[in-house]
């Protein structure tokens, strides 16, 4: 490492995070992910300089993405998604995309480029950020937390495989023909989750659930690996193997080890929320580009810009084919919780500055409004859903606590 004390330094912010949502939550919840950017901001080159990111602390920050986008396919029941809700949430992505790319051809001068780029980025839902926040709430379970995974698992399983076609620099045919061998050999692993396990696989993963060995957090992690190097083999973003991942991960433990399933994931979930996710925030936070934000006018002027495209582009489509049986703040909040975006956005961003596809000064105004779409469109949306029901939150899964505003 070429700065010893960064991994300390982002370790420390880790743990800083937390205690100054809970410190908040007494007057404003506010998204522990703010904090982990804001402090990464602060520590970071274009404020107080004392954490720069070097080769290590960027793997491990790329191993959090993925492991957040993994932890967001595993939430996906595609049993319960499926049907109506299903065609719904994919009419309203595909929706989302021709009106996102086609304003970003206006807000990038005509270049396509950079409007795939920015179109696509506009279209991301940052599942992976909602689902803790209703889990935490106790409004995953039910009607409202299945139709927002349907729509939210759109969001960002459908800018992964755009960017797999539009940004990875190959003729979009061969692009085309390379996504679906990777979903064929990832159907084919669909079909062998599916087949019953070797009883002798819930029993390993029983008797090592609390001993050194852990057989099945190894098992989730080996799977991980190889679907993220298929990716990486048929030349695809990484993060749709970490989706792929997810989505096997909770077939095969659902089916071989359903006893056991909650513990194993929730020794999964302790090694991603608690060291490689909040690492790839910080890191987010420390990478921002401050400088070229504030210092141009044209740039800050575009963070509300892109917010209202935001809501534009992701938010109108999704509350108009929003299911029927939703009432009108559900659906209000569903268009919200959808138009919540950022994971992908540094993601997409970053993509579009590597091939040089957009400046700086758009990917900070991009980022910075997914920032503010993550601090403010969730609140509402939970405030929307509790005046619609007469402000009762008691009785759907545990009631607000104290506890809550330490995710928030």
């Amino acid at each position: 490492m070429t700065r010893p004390g960064t991994l300390v330094l982002i370790m420390a912010v880790a743990v800083l995070a937390p205690l100054l949502v809970y410190a908040a939550g007494r007057r404003v919840r506010i998204p522990l992910v703010i904090f982990e950017i804001g402090l990464g901001i602060l520590i970071g080159p274009d404020v107080l300089g004392w954490a720069e990111p070097d080769e290590v602390v960027d793997t491990l920050a790329d191993l959090g993405l993925s492991m957040l986008i993994f932890l967001a396919g595993y939430e996906i029941d595609f049993a319960a998604v499926r049907g109506d809700t299903l065609r719904r949430s994919l009419w309203s992505w595909v929706v989302s995309l021709g009106a996102g790319i086609g304003l970003a051809f206006l807000v990038a001068g005509g270049d396509l480029f950079s409007a795939f780029v920015i179109g696509t980025a506009l279209t991301s839902t940052a599942l992976g950020t909602v689902l803790p926040m209703l889990r935490d709430r106790g409004a995953l379970r039910g009607r409202f937390g299945t139709v927002v995974s349907a729509f939210g698992a759109v969001g960002e399983f459908g800018p992964v495989v755009a960017v797999a076609l539009l940004l990875s620099g190959r003729r979009p045919a061969e692009s085309a023909a390379l996504l679906a061998a990777f979903g064929a050999v990832t159907a084919l692993a669909v079909f062998w989750a599916l087949r019953p396990r070797p009883p002798w696989f819930g029993r390993l993963t029983e008797r090592t659930l609390h001993s050194s060995a852990q057989f099945a957090v190894r098992f989730v992690m080996l799977l991980l690996a190889c679907m993220l190097g298929l990716a990486e083999v048929f030349g695809l973003d990484v993060l749709l193997g970490a989706f792929a991942a997810g989505v096997l991960t909770r077939l095969v433990l659902h089916r071989a080890a359903p006893e056991s399933s909650g513990a194993v994931l929730g020794k999964v979930e302790a090694m991603g929320f608690g060291f490689l996710v909040p690492l790839f925030y910080v890191v987010t936070g420390i990478e921002f580009d401050l400088d070229a934000l504030v210092h141009d006018p044209g740039a800050l002027l575009l963070v509300p810009g892109f917010l209202l495209l935001v809501l534009l582009v992701r938010g109108v489509p999704v509350y108009l084919l929003a299911p029927r049986d939703l009432g009108r703040p559900d659906r209000a909040a569903l268009a919200l919780f959808a138009s919540t975006c950022l994971p992908l956005v540094v993601a997409i961003t970053t993509i579009g500055l590597d091939q040089r596809l957009i400046g700086s000064d758009e990917a900070a105004s991009l980022v910075g409004a997914a920032m503010i779409s993550v601090l403010v469109l969730p609140l509402v949306a939970m405030r929307l859903r509790g005046a619609g029901a007469g402000g009762v939150r008691a009785g759907r899964g545990r009631a607000a606590a104290p506890s809550d505003a330490e995710t928030w």
